[in-house]
């Protein structure tokens, strides 16, 4: 089902020598990422749990005397693009090359002497499941021409870059955390991020815990979905209080305004300032082992996402039950990502790894007519984080 990184990078080393004839001078890694809590809080300022993993892009270069980037993309058809950093613009019939194209756009903001390179890719984040495949190829990017270039661009930076190619050139109005987790997670770690100040406090993940992530394999697209009004709505409730986002709305203040807001405007700000409240109390759970509020923190959210904010499908919301019909108290599940299809996120002790496997395979193809893909991972270090 999918390959290890190991041998990503064999396979990049490989393809890379069959492309160009000779080998590349580096091979650059970025993790995808899966969040455990704190969903469509980030282009909030405000506060997500997530976690990289062990799922993500290898990038294999060499530099190039020119300005002509060349890249070769393993798992999107087999397809080569070629095009000048003197000019860089939008690639309709290979939109895969849109996030190369616009991570290096912005990165030529900051530094314009940059050369071009030669580029094999190839990953095995599953694409709109919500585990961040694009953030990982814009991470995985930077670190690549970091290397090349010996650039002085550090994790957090390297984030806003990633995410300001994917505002201003691809077109998502994503938050920072796909970027910031992926350039800085730490292994056998969640991180709870500050979305507000970019501040972020490690959480170490229990040993006996796996990231039991499955793909509901119904398919979305941020871009061409409604996560941007979604934004929009959540923008609309931060302008009716004075306030530039939701952060600085406090619960007590939403609930006072409730009847100068539609009903929908309101859902949508209670999901926001509720899962921030939740996302702050679960790194507590976490540092504390405490399962139990962990469970329920993770429920709460997935209802939250569910009835407030509607993003979610009944596919997701059908596994959701069936696995924390297994788990009870002893493990936590929800949606996660950006939501409308994407996978759930599953906490799960490793005595009931087996039987959660089971009763997702058994119940959710029976009932949705869909296979779902199961994918049980670890935390893993991020692309610009030493190793501790």
């Amino acid at each position: 089902m999918t390959v290890s990184n190991e041998s990503q990078q064999t396979l990049v080393h490989n393809l890379f020598e069959q492309q160009f004839q000779y080998s590349a001078q580096v091979i650059c890694h970025a993790p995808g990422r899966v969040n455990l809590i704190g969903d469509h809080t980030d282009y909030n300022a405000g506060f997500v749990l997530p976690a990289a993993i062990n799922f993500g892009t290898t990038i294999a270069a060499s530099r190039r005397d020119d300005k002509v980037i060349k890249v070769y993309a393993h798992d999107c058809e087999q397809q080569i693009d070629e095009f000048s950093l003197a000019d860089i613009s939008f690639n309709q019939e290979m939109m895969w090359s849109n996030y190369i194209r616009g991570t290096l756009k912005a990165l030529m903001a900051v530094y314009p002497d940059i050369n071009g390179a030669n580029l094999v890719v190839s990953g095995n984040v599953p694409q709109g499941a919500g585990l961040s495949s694009s953030a990982s190829f814009e991470i995985a990017i930077l670190n690549t021409f970091c290397q090349l270039y010996q650039l002085d661009l550090d994790g957090i930076n390297a984030a806003l870059i990633g995410q300001k190619a994917e505002n201003e050139f691809v077109g998502c109005n994503c938050g920072i955390m796909d970027q910031l987790i992926s350039a800085m997670g730490q292994k056998n770690h969640a991180m709870l991020l500050d979305c507000q100040d970019l501040s972020f406090v490690d959480a170490p993940i229990p040993e006996d815990l796996t990231l039991f992530i499955v793909n509901s394999n119904v398919k979305r697209g941020l871009v061409d979905s409604e996560y941007n009004t979604r934004r929009e709505q959540c923008e609309q409730v931060a302008k009716h209080f004075g306030k530039n986002t939701l952060r600085e709305v406090t619960l007590e203040q939403l609930i006072l305004a409730k009847e100068q807001l539609t009903p929908e405007l309101f859902r949508r700000a209670r999901h926001v300032i509720t899962e921030n409240i939740r996302a702050v109390a679960s790194l507590k759970a976490l540092k504390a082992n405490d399962m139990a509020a962990l469970s329920c923190a993770m429920k709460e959210s997935h209802i939250s996402l569910r009835d407030d904010f509607e993003v979610s499908t009944k596919e997701v919301d059908g596994l959701v039950n069936i696995i924390d019909n297994v788990l009870g108290e002893q493990g936590g599940v929800r949606m996660t990502g950006g939501g409308f299809g994407g996978c759930v996120v599953a906490l799960v002790p490793s005595n009931l790894v087996s039987a959660v496997e089971i009763a997702v395979n058994s119940q959710y193809e029976k009932n949705f007519a869909i296979k779902p893909s199961i994918y049980l991972c670890t935390a893993t270090q991020g692309a610009f984080r030493a190793s501790a």
